[in-house]
């Protein structure tokens, strides 16, 4: 009876021995697959980044976005003719419109900030060149503050509220002294000039990201250490965002066309972009203007030559 004892003890110690050595080989061999899928996925960002910011930091790109947007803009309502007219990127509600573009400068602002934060922080600036970066996104924000209080303002003063009469097409005057708001939330018709201020962000966010984005190929190619995963992976979601803005400006333009509203809009996001990345921010610090994209990065003599 003892000696049964005896061999039923040291069998379970031996099988306990043997779950031991087999949880630790699973263990080692997971280890082993999630560094090999850690160093894939690495491996595949740095392809897909590189690639994506030599094609950014092209002169092609960077010198002729704004010409590719601007043909966009003119030929974009053109699609409206065989979209179908039930897609649902033709419902206003769309999660897509709902979630992002309400919200677009708020996404550009977070994605834009960071990847300049980040960028400053691996080309390790002083803290006062880093502060003059970041006050590039806080003008753009407080110029489309600006632009958006001029527009509603010029949208109140020149239209006019209509109250539909009911079973007939004729429209009955109410109040000239109503504002837009007021009226569209009475369920009534606003009549006036307009200027769509949806396009008017998307197109300035498109342009910002593109020059905010278009100096990391060039410094990509004269660091001598590779930028970490983090930096990487901002800028490849810049990329998507950027690709995001594109696809809701060419919904809203093949869905919802309205002339000359959208292209007033896009012709004010392309002079506001023209007169802070082509003008101000080109001036000398003296100036009080904010740093120009790839300040600290390169010499002089290379932020020259970069695209204009």
């Amino acid at each position: 009876m003892d000696m049964d004892l005896k061999t039923e003890n040291s069998s379970n110690g031996f099988s306990t021995q043997i779950n031991l050595e087999t949880l630790q080989k699973m263990a080692a061999e997971l280890i082993l697959l999630g560094r090999f899928l850690v160093r894939l996925l690495n491996a595949a960002l740095v392809f897909v980044t590189n690639l994506l910011a030599r094609m950014l930091g092209s002169k092609l790109v960077r010198g002729h976005f704004h010409l590719m947007l601007s043909v966009l803009l003119l030929f974009g309502p053109v699609l409206s003719l065989w979209v179908p007219k039930y897609s649902i990127f033709a419902n206003s509600n769309n999660y897509l419109y709902r979630k992002f573009l309400k919200s677009t400068w708020g996404w550009t602002c977070i994605f834009s900030g960071s990847f300049i934060l980040l960028l400053s922080i691996s080309a390790r600036h002083p803290r006062s060149l880093l502060l003059r970066h970041l006050s590039r996104i806080v003008v753009v924000g407080l110029l489309l503050c600006v632009c958006h209080s001029l527009l509603t303002l010029l949208e109140d003063a020149s239209g006019t509220c209509y109250e539909p009469l009911k079973g007939s097409s004729v429209q009955l005057l109410l109040h000239e002294d109503c504002t837009k708001l007021s009226c569209l939330r009475a369920n009534m018709v606003w009549r006036g000039y307009e200027v769509s201020q949806d396009i008017l962000i998307v197109c300035l966010c498109c342009l910002l990201l593109v020059e905010e984005m278009s100096v990391f190929g060039p410094y990509l190619a004269q660091t001598k250490m590779s930028p970490g995963a983090p930096l990487r992976l901002i800028f490849l979601l810049c990329v998507v965002l950027l690709s995001l803005w594109m696809f809701l400006l060419l919904c809203l333009l093949a869905h919802f066309p309205k002339f000359p509203a959208q292209h007033l809009g896009g012709a004010l996001g392309y002079l506001g972009w023209r007169g802070l990345y082509q003008g101000w921010y080109r001036l000398k610090p003296s100036w009080g203007c904010p740093a120009l994209p790839g300040e600290g990065l390169f010499t002089t003599t290379d932020i020259h030559k970069q695209p204009q």
